[in-house]
């Protein structure tokens, strides 16, 4: 795990194949992606991809058993497809390739944004079997982030 470049997981010697975690560590991420951006189906799956670079900056890195998935959608109502029109031809208004990098960058950062205050907001866990899984220890990463000098 990292944040903002910070190698938190190695500093608490929890990460993906370390001797602390068990050898199982696989789990999926789904992300979901909103934007009232004008995007044909074409430019929702490359914002789609993007949001995976998100998941990747926070140190996830798609493992074996990992079933990652995005769902990208628009909520602007002219790319809608109307059930009953008059025409039989449609015209539709959409942002061009040329300018999907700002989207890119946007959907890119909300995504490991999402992730961060997720993992910050998450409590210990027993589940199945007894299984724990203990919170972000919240003190240890503050005390990292200021020795990288990304807090005061």
């Amino acid at each position: 795990m990292q944040i903002d470049g910070a190698p938190v997981g190695e500093t608490l010697n929890k990460f993906y194949l370390s001797n602390q975690l068990k050898e199982k560590a696989d789990g999926s991420c789904m992300i979901m992606v909103a934007t009232d951006a004008p995007l044909d189906a074409r430019n929702l799956e490359r914002l789609a991809e993007r949001a995976l670079f998100g998941l990747a900056r926070t140190g996830g890195i798609g493992s074996n058993g990992s079933g990652d998935y995005v769902i990208a959608f628009s909520t602007d109502k002219r790319v809608r497809v109307e059930h009953e029109k008059p025409l039989l031809t449609d015209e539709t208004v959409v942002v061009r390739n040329d300018a999907m990098s700002p989207l890119f960058l946007a959907v890119i950062e909300a995504t490991e944004e999402a992730i961060i205050n997720s993992m910050f907001m998450a409590q210990t866990m027993t589940g199945k079997d007894g299984n724990k899984v203990e919170a972000l220890p919240l003190k240890d990463v503050k005390a990292i982030l200021k020795k990288h000098a990304l807090i005061k």
